[in-house]
């Protein structure tokens, strides 16, 4: 019976870690169609969630700001720009989920 309520317990433990840890930033520039996409997957609860989108530039600063909603249920949300008038170099995007910061570098050559 031991054996049993440790097994339980273990996969119990190493599911909430798994969990806790399934928040993920990523970007990918697609040049032939002028796009840069990037995504926030996270776990998914079952409540309506506010997150906040930042692009920041070369030189540091944020030239877009989005409040986002990732509905009940759902596990990610994704922002687009074009390449066309962004500056060259390396660039963040960056997500503040309630007070944790997830963040992805992509550079526009």
């Amino acid at each position: 019976m031991i054996k049993i309520l440790y097994i339980v317990f273990m996969v119990i433990l190493i599911n909430s870690n798994s969990i806790a840890n399934n928040h993920k930033v990523d970007c990918i520039i697609l040049e032939d169609e002028n796009s840069i996409i990037c995504k926030y997957i996270q776990t998914r609860v079952s409540y309506d969630k506010t997150v906040i989108f930042e692009w920041i530039n070369p030189s540091g600063e944020i030239s877009r700001t989005r409040e986002l909603i990732i509905p009940a249920g759902h596990g990610s949300l994704y922002d687009y720009r074009y390449i066309q008038g962004r500056s060259l170099g390396v660039w963040t995007f960056r997500v503040i989920d309630d007070t944790k910061e997830y963040k992805t570098n992509f550079t526009i050559k």
